[in-house]
């Protein structure tokens, strides 16, 4: 991969921070958006999750070949049809038919949710990758600019869970659509123009072999990370938000509109606690003083902390039967939780695999890692809705428990460089 290092790093690290941004408020709100304007519809929960299965399996296959794209073409590349992508995935949705059958809304949605997949992909191994090549080396800076852009990242997405609730209360979905599409393409254009030089532009002799990592940690961290990112999803995408919604909902239009809100806020609430943890892991965790040996023991325990908390909830809403308010406060403290221990698992991953890699195929191994976090995303929306359907609640959370201890085994098997174990 051919590069010049840019004049201006923190220049290049805000315009790709920006480009990020604007792409994850979109991301959030489409999510919110098609999950409750299709159960309003009457979807049952296997068909909303199949909603999301073809975007979560184009993650899959995206992240597989992204990195050797990027390898190929450069990481501005990459970042650009990513934005471009989800412009037309946007347009794409707003021609949604009402009175289409429901097999032919599914089909359209899926196929739309999956270009959409295909476009977060690309915009996150770009902006992940960059981080590694743009960040200042020695001590924590690694640690801290990988945490600043994904905290950051994951406080707009939670604000895109609230504008899509909103948008879809006070709006409707087509011109909900519309609007984010247009925002985002002025975005786009806006950040192309100030976007400085410097970032890698590809080399031509990249094999596409190369994708498949042989460096043992990175590996057993993509191992981790889909089952940390299964137990995130599978009562994150379906389970909740329906569970919530029978909840709160009374049927009457008003009553949608409060559900919609109160669902959208804590959706919100939960992914900015979630992105606010991550950006205050570096602290949280003492990196500055401790090296890259206690960080990697660190991952496995973290894991095994976040293991109690959907467990307890699991046997706790079984044990409970019919919802009542005080399972509900219940259930949104315990998730709550959930996400802040789970924001120190994510952003030690993050971490690592950017330690773990080298410069020259930092864009391959994190390609390869972000294809398990998506077939952790695929795997957990799949068994969300089926959990769901077959078992509510519990069996979602009691999936989750299952998942977290399968990503603590994976965390265990780490192993930080001889280097940094001798000392």
């Amino acid at each position: 991969m051919t590069t010049d290092a840019p004049e201006r790093p923190l220049a290049a690290y805000i315009a790709v921070t920006a480009a990020y941004w604007a792409f994850m408020l979109t991301d959030g709100a489409l999510r919110m958006l098609v999950l409750l304007h299709f159960h309003t519809l009457g979807f049952s929960p296997v068909q909303l999750a199949y909603l999301f299965v073809l975007y979560e399996i184009a993650g899959v296959i995206t992240n597989l070949s992204a990195g050797w794209i990027a390898a190929r073409f450069g990481l501005t590349s990459t970042l650009y049809a990513g934005l471009s992508l989800q412009v037309l995935a946007l347009l794409a949705l707003a021609q949604l038919d009402p009175s289409w059958a429901i097999g032919v809304s599914v089909a359209f949605v899926m196929l739309v949710q999956g270009a959409s997949g295909v476009a977060k992909d690309l915009a996150k191994m770009s902006s992940k990758s960059a981080v590694k090549l743009l960040a200042p080396k020695g001590e924590d800076g690694l640690f801290r600019w990988v945490a600043a852009l994904t905290g950051s990242k994951n406080a707009v997405k939670g604000l895109g869970f609230l504008l899509g609730a909103a948008l879809l209360a006070l709006a409707g979905f087509v011109p909900s659509v519309l609007a984010m599409a247009a925002v985002l393409a002025v975005i786009l254009v806006a950040v192309a123009l100030r976007m400085p030089t410097g970032l890698p532009t590809g080399r031509k002799d990249a094999k596409f072999r190369e994708v498949i990592s042989k460096n043992r940690n990175v590996n057993w961290l993509s191992f981790a990370r889909v089952f940390l990112f299964g137990a995130r999803d599978v009562w994150f995408v379906v389970g909740i938000p329906i569970y919530f919604y029978a909840v709160l909902s009374d049927g009457t239009e008003a009553g949608n509109r409060v559900a919609f809100f109160t669902i959208g806020t804590f959706m919100a609430v939960w992914i900015i606690l979630y992105g606010a943890v991550q950006a205050a892991a570096p602290r949280l965790l003492r990196a500055r003083q401790r090296g890259e040996a206690a960080l990697v023991s660190d991952a496995r325990h973290w894991a095994l902390a976040l293991f109690v908390v959907p467990a307890l909830l699991a046997l706790l809403v079984a044990l409970a039967g019919a919802p009542a308010p005080w399972l509900t406060v219940t259930l949104v403290l315990g998730l709550l939780v959930f996400g802040a221990i789970f924001a120190v698992n994510s952003s030690l991953h993050s971490y690592l695999i950017l330690a773990f890699t080298e410069d020259d195929r930092v864009t391959m191994d994190v390609g390869f890692y972000y294809m398990a976090n998506a077939a952790g995303r695929l795997l957990g929306t799949v068994l969300s809705g089926a959990s769901y359907q077959l078992g509510g609640l519990p069996l979602c959370l009691g999936t989750a428990a299952v998942m977290v201890a399968l990503s603590a085994w994976g965390a265990g098997r780490l192993r930080p460089h001889p280097a940094e174990q001798a000392a």
